[in-house]
């Protein structure tokens, strides 16, 4: 395993776990299992670009479910996703500004002369093989390309 971020979210389950924050270790725990449960469908090992992959999909689907919990005006359980949430936003590496996504993008649509939205495959993969992509939303992105794009 060669992820600071996987170890460091390991050795907070610990730390959470002998403070008896049961909050922490449910939500850590539930972490880790899906980090592990990457690693065996991808029949890879642990790496950081994983790790980060599976913690960002476990916070979209936490926030996905508060808009349906507001929906249902269940604020408890909108209480407890956010500070899920909170908890394991502090694993994620910091985004990119909005300006610099535009620029990642309109510089992506211009490297591969993209004309209209048909095209709009060509730049989503030029943006995937930047060194960047760990830190990018691709559910964003495509919004954003498609509202440049003819």
């Amino acid at each position: 395993m060669s992820s600071p971020t996987y170890e460091k979210l390991r050795a907070d389950i610990i730390t959470a776990m002998k403070a008896r924050d049961s909050v922490a270790t449910t939500a850590l725990r539930t972490a880790d299992a899906g980090i592990k449960r990457a690693s065996m469908d991808a029949n890879k090992d642990i790496d950081e670009a994983m790790v980060i992959a599976t913690i960002r999909k476990a916070v979209k689907n936490l926030t996905d479910a508060n808009t349906e919990f507001a929906k249902g005006g269940r604020d408890d359980l909108i209480a407890a996703n956010k500070i899920e949430i909170a908890l394991l936003e502090k694993y994620l590496p910091q985004g990119l500004s909005p300006a610099q996504v535009e620029a990642l993008v309109t510089e992506a649509i211009a490297a591969t002369g993209a004309q209209s939205k048909k095209e709009m495959g060509k730049v989503i993969a030029a943006l995937k093989a930047r060194p960047e992509a760990g830190l990018l939303d691709f559910g964003a992105i495509s919004k954003l390309v498609q509202s440049k794009l003819p």
